[in-house]
């Protein structure tokens, strides 16, 4: 699929308690050409968009972020109250959110699906999920004009996430494509 580097730059804010799982979303990201800010919770996510009341220490028209990533499972906020609040927002609900989890609950999917979730990525990442995102944003999806229906995505990301598990065991071999098998000693 590859993602064309000499396109805009998608400028994308990765929102996820985890130091670890936001390290990884954010190498995927920018592997797939994006520019990254990371935090670590619903609430500066906020912040930084500027709905949470304050004035914000970055203007959102400054901030420019084209898609949001966050994690489903963090404290203080989950990641359906932040997409709640971003899709709530005049100013911010044409921004696509994708919700990503580690646990794969089908209710917690529905939800986030119909509150208007772009995409529901189960964890660990790889980098096929993110360029697939990606690619969809940038030829141009939009849920107004696609309508795709919850289930037709969920069965999507079923057959994408199955096709992934069997044909890669490891998440881990995406820094390196080819790697030599062990030599077996031979008697």
């Amino acid at each position: 699929m590859g993602i064309d580097c000499s396109s805009e730059e998608l400028h994308v804010l990765a929102v996820d308690d985890s130091l670890v799982d936001r390290k990884v979303i954010e190498r995927l990201l920018k592997i797939s050409c994006c520019k990254v800010t990371t935090v670590e919770s619903g609430r500066r996510a906020l912040q930084l968009l500027g709905l949470d009341g304050e004035k914000s220490s970055v203007e959102f028209d400054e901030l420019n972020v084209n898609l949001i990533m966050t994690d489903y499972s963090m404290p203080e906020m989950t990641g359906y109250e932040l997409l709640k609040k971003i899709k709530g927002s005049s100013k911010l609900c044409k921004i696509p959110v994708v919700v990503m989890s580690s646990e794969k609950v089908m209710s917690r999917i529905d939800r986030c699906m119909e509150e208007g979730a772009e995409e529901f990525l189960v964890k660990p990442l790889k980098l096929t999920d993110v360029e697939r995102v990606i690619d969809f944003i940038l030829r141009g999806g939009d849920k107004n004009e696609k309508k795709i229906t919850t289930s037709r995505k969920r069965k999507t990301m079923m057959m994408h996430e199955d096709f992934d598990s069997s044909s890669s065991q490891s998440s881990s071999n995406w820094e390196q494509p080819y790697q030599k098998r062990p030599k077996i000693a031979q008697n």
